[in-house]
């Protein structure tokens, strides 16, 4: 019998990337300044991140003419919504086995 963690997906699980994926959940789409201080970045980190992300199709990253400026939206994809459900749910179930284990001792 295989572990559950084994079916986490490792990009996601980062806690970097968790929390950006965490954070894209629960709005519509956000603009990077704000992903940022959200999660806690600097702007290099942040981009990286976003990078890898979008490389993997968990998100959308949109540049838009805002004024005389160019701002960068982020969005999930459905892909990426998915691939955050999965791993909160492999967390839930390995978390109720630790539990259900301990309980029983």
């Amino acid at each position: 019998m295989t572990h559950a963690r084994f079916e986490l997906d490792a990009l996601i699980h980062s806690p970097v990337r968790f929390s950006i994926m965490g954070y894209l959940r629960s709005v519509d789409e956000c603009e990077f300044n704000i992903l940022r201080d959200a999660v806690d970045l600097s702007d290099s980190s942040l981009s990286q991140n976003l990078t890898r992300l979008a490389d993997a199709g968990f998100i959308t990253i949109d540049k838009r003419q805002s004024g005389r400026r160019v701002k960068t939206w982020i969005a999930s994809t459905d892909e990426g919504d998915q691939a955050l459900k999965h791993n909160l749910e492999v967390l839930r179930n390995i978390a109720g086995a630790a539990h259900k284990k301990r309980a029983n001792t």
